[in-house]
C-alpha cells in the first residue's frame, strides 16, 4: 500500500510537471463559464445581426434566454471536454512503455496490480473533479441569472455524463493494456465509442448502448424519462467495471 501510495504521488507530480493539470482545468473552467455566456451573449448577438438578416427578408424577434439555453450549450460542450481529456489522459501508459520507466518501479518491488489501480486512479479522479467542476460552475451562473428549476431531471442527466466518460476511461485504460503506442490506444477507444453510436440508431440496440447516456438534452427539455436511461447506466457501469479488471491480467502478462 505505501509503495501504491508514492507510485500515485509520482503520478500526480508528473501531471503537474507536465502541464497536464493546468490544462484541464482551464479547459473544464473554461467550458464552465462559456456556457451561460454563450447563452447571455445570444441576444445581443442577434441584435447585431438584425439588420443584415432583415436585408434578407429574415427578421428577428426579440429572443427570451433561459437557463435552458445555458444547459443545452452544457450538454454540447462536454463531449469537446471529453476528447480533450482523452488526448491528454491517453499516454498514461504508453509514455512510460516507450521511455521504459514502468520497469524501475517494478525492480522496486512494485507489483504489477498496484501499476495498474494508480494508473487508472488518475484519470478517473481528474475526469471527476474536472466535470463536476464544469457542471458547477454552470449551475452557479445560471442560478444567478435565471433559474435552473426549468431544466428537468439535471442532476440525473450530468450523472449519465459522469458515468459515460468513467466509461471511456476504461475504455482507455484497456487498450493501453493491450497496446503499446498512444494510437492504438485512441483508436480502439474512438473506435469502441463510435461503433456504440452507430449501433444505437437502431431502435432495437438504442437502449442498451452507453452512448445513449449523452443524450442529456433530451431528459432536461422533458423529451425523454429518467427510466430510459437506466439500461444503459447499467452497461455502461457493468461493462466499465469488467474493462478494468481485465486490465489487470492484461497488464500482468504485458512485456515491458
Amino acid at each position: 500500500m505505501n509503495s501504491f501510495r508514492a507510485f500515485l504521488k509520482k503520478e500526480f507530480l508528473a501531471q503537474w510537471r507536465t502541464g497536464k493539470l493546468m490544462l484541464l482545468a482551464i479547459v473544464f473552467i473554461l467550458f464552465g463559464i462559456m456556457n451561460p455566456a454563450v447563452a447571455k451573449l445570444t441576444p445581443w448577438l442577434l441584435e447585431i445581426v438584425a439588420d443584415s438578416l432583415a436585408e434578407s427578408g429574415m427578421i428577428i424577434t426579440d429572443v427570451t434566454v433561459t437557463a435552458m439555453d445555458s444547459w443545452v450549450q452544457f450538454f454540447k460542450n462536454i463531449p469537446m471536454a471529453l476528447i480533450v481529456f482523452i488526448l491528454v489522459q491517453g499516454s498514461i501508459f504508453t509514455t512510460e512503455y516507450q521511455s521504459g520507466t514502468l520497469v524501475l518501479s517494478l525492480t522496486k518491488g512494485m507489483g504489477r496490480h498496484w501499476v495498474v489501480l494508480a494508473k487508472a486512479s488518475v484519470p478517473v479522479l481528474l475526469w471527476t473533479l474536472g466535470f463536476w467542476l464544469c457542471f458547477a460552475i454552470t449551475y452557479c451562473y445560471n442560478a444567478w441569472f435565471w433559474d435552473n428549476a426549468v431544466a428537468r431531471h439535471l442532476l440525473f442527466s450530468a450523472l449519465c455524463w459522469w458515468v459515460f466518460g468513467l466509461w471511456v476511461i476504461a475504455l482507455a485504460v484497456f487498450f493501453s493494456t493491450v497496446s503499446t503506442a498512444n494510437t492504438g490506444v485512441l483508436l480502439g477507444t474512438g473506435g469502441t465509442v463510435l461503433a456504440g453510436t452507430l449501433l444505437g440508431l437502431l431502435p432495437k440496440l438504442r437502449a442498451y448502448m452507453p452512448t445513449l447516456l449523452t443524450e442529456g438534452t433530451a431528459l432536461i427539455c422533458s423529451q425523454a424519462e429518467t427510466a430510459d436511461y437506466v439500461t444503459a447506466l447499467w452497461i455502461a457501469g457493468g461493462t466499465g467495471i469488467l474493462l478494468f479488471i481485465a486490465a489487470f491480467p492484461l497488464f500482468a502478462k504485458k512485456q515491458l
